[in-house]
Order: C-alpha cells, then sequence, then structure tokens
C-alpha cells in the first residue's frame, strides 16, 4: 500500500470524525519532497558499548525458547474430536480444486474399458456357412 494511499484513507477517518490522524501523517504536513531529520548522534556520555546494565543470557535458555515444539499431539487430538464429517462429494471437489492445473498434476483418466464385441452368428451358422461355400461336411 502506497503512503499516499494510506493517508487519503486517513484524511477519510478523520472526515467522519474518527480522530485525527497520528502527527506524521496529518495532511499538510509534509509531502513525498520533505526531508527527514537525521537522528543526532550519541554524545560521548552515552557510548553503546559499555556493558553496565547489561543481563547476561543463557544460551541453554535461548536455545529452548527457539527450539521447535510438536503439536502433533494436540492437533490430532481436534482433529479426530470433530463430529461433523464432510460428504464424499464435498471432498473430492475440495481435492480436485486444490490439484494443480498442469497435466503433470492430474490423474490419469479412467479409461472405460471395452466389451468384447459378441458375434452376431452362432456356431451353427458358421457351420451352414461351411457347408455351403466349402462343400465339406
Amino acid at each position: 500500500m502506497s503512503a499516499s494511499l494510506l493517508r487519503r484513507g486517513l484524511e477519510l477517518l478523520e472526515a467522519q470524525g474518527r480522530g485525527k490522524a497520528p502527527p506524521g501523517l496529518q495532511p499538510g504536513s509534509g509531502g513525498p519532497r520533505t526531508r527527514r531529520r537525521r537522528k543526532a548522534a550519541p554524545g560521548p556520555g552515552k557510548s553503546k558499548a559499555t556493558i553496565k546494565g547489561r543481563v547476561v543470557k543463557s544460551a541453554i535458555e535461548e536455545y529452548h525458547k527457539k527450539k521447535a515444539v510438536s503439536h502433533l499431539r494436540e492437533n490430532l487430538q481436534y482433529m479426530t474430536s470433530g463430529r461433523c464429517v464432510a460428504d464424499k462429494a464435498v471432498t473430492q471437489q475440495v481435492l480436485t480444486q486444490n490439484r494443480g492445473r498442469k497435466s503433470k498434476d492430474r490423474p490419469p483418466e479412467k479409461k472405460a474399458k471395452k466389451k468384447p464385441e459378441g458375434t452376431v452368428f452362432t456356431e451353427e451358422d458358421f457351420r451352414k456357412f461351411e457347408r455351403e461355400y466349402f462343400g465339406t461336411l
């Protein structure tokens, strides 16, 4: 979101009586070409290199804070405790919508198996044909 859109939105909110915009974003408090003040360099009395007042952190405590926690058991309990079961048609629809659109993401389409075509003629018809054309008994 650009700063100008944010400013306009805040102006609208201010016009509706919601309150004044923060002092840095009030209309007319400078445009995009105003220069920002630089922070003053710390004086000789405020050196950041001093250790006074610094708390030493334990490496073990930091490790335990940042260590990944497994929520598997809680998640499984939450998922199995649900009483609502969706219809099979709904679940299939969700699965097809979430599947990719590329051909490699699609499962192969099930082709209908062709049934072997049965003959219209019976064995008796074949024997009769054989007698007529080949003269076999």
